[in-house]
Parts: structure tokens; sequence; C-alpha cells
């Protein structure tokens, strides 16, 4: 199956394409989420999390109990089922979810692969590092995650198409490696 990454623009475009048997919100505190029908806290997780690297002034960063959050949620979601993940662009809390959905479901798979087949996926991908090497950390993948979030970010032509787009149109992984 696929792990679909949208941003919220087209999250319910998305939403109806993947047919996802859960969904992952990833928006800044304060921001109103979509509802999707016949989905409850058990299959929508909401999380208020800054896309920033580092705590700024009233705006914290991404931290333990947000990962923690988002892991302890994916390990009910069955790599089989669809999974759609969405943040306002649809470029870096998304496709970091999307990268630990992926590892934590294949925990054999390497790393460096995952990370490729995102980068493949979409030249606006650009995950939020912070939020990879806390779960990198959890998940005891040694900064093979990490590693691959930060070669992805790497690649200067990303940080060209970002500012291009304002939003990634949605795409997909495999679930499975």
């Amino acid at each position: 199956m696929k792990i679909w990454i949208s941003s919220l623009r087209d999250v319910h475009d998305a939403h109806s394409k993947a047919n996802p048997a859960h969904v992952v919100s990833l928006l800044s505190p304060g921001s109103d989420f979509p509802a999707f029908d016949g989905y409850g806290a058990d299959r929508h997780m909401r999380v208020e999390v800054n896309d920033i690297l580092e705590d700024k002034e009233n705006r914290p960063a991404p931290g333990e109990h947000h990962v923690e959050s988002v892991i302890a949620f994916l390990k009910d979601w069955k790599p089989q089922d669809p999974l759609l993940v969405h943040c306002w662009a649809g470029m870096s809390r998304s496709t970091a979810t999307a990268l630990i959905a992926a590892c934590m479901h294949n925990p054999q798979a390497d790393e460096a692969e995952i990370g490729a087949a995102l980068a493949a996926a979409s030249p606006t991908a650009f995950p939020n590092t912070r939020i990879v090497a806390i779960a990198d950390e959890m998940l005891g993948r040694n900064g093979r995650m990490a590693k691959a979030a930060d070669k992805i970010r790497s690649d200067e032509s990303r940080i060209t198409e970002i500012y291009r787009v304002a939003e990634a149109p949605p795409f997909h992984i495999p679930s499975r490696y």
C-alpha cells in the first residue's frame, strides 16, 4: 500500500484518492484542523507542532512528546492500509512523519532507501530534521534516519523548488520496503 503526503489545501482531494485507514495532521498550534467523516481520534491524529528546527520566541520547536505521540498513533496503523499525512505545505512535517511511518513498519529496511524513495517521489520533500532525529533515537535507528533526512535536505535544488511553489501537490511513497 501507500503512504500519501499532502498539503492542507489538497488534503480532502488526497483523502478521496487514498481512502486512508489513518490520517495524521501536523499543523501549527492554534490552527484549524480538517475533519473527515467517520474518523475519530483513533483514526485521525491532530498534532499541534511548529515547523521549525530550534525554539524561537513564543514558538517551541518539535519535542519528544510530539514525536512520541506520533509513534504511538502509528503503531495502530497497518502498512497494508493507506496512510495519509499532511501539514500546511506538504513538504516538511508531513514528509518527516512519512519517513517515520515507513521506517517504523520496515525495521529491517535501509533508511537510505526509504529516504531516496521519498526524495524521488517529490522534488519538494524536505523533512523536518528535528522531528526525524527525535524519532531516530526513539526507534533505535542509530542516526540512519537522520542521515537520510539530512541527505534529502542537502539537495540545493529542493530549496529552489520549495521557494518556487507554496505547497507540494499530493504524492505517495510505498509503505513496504
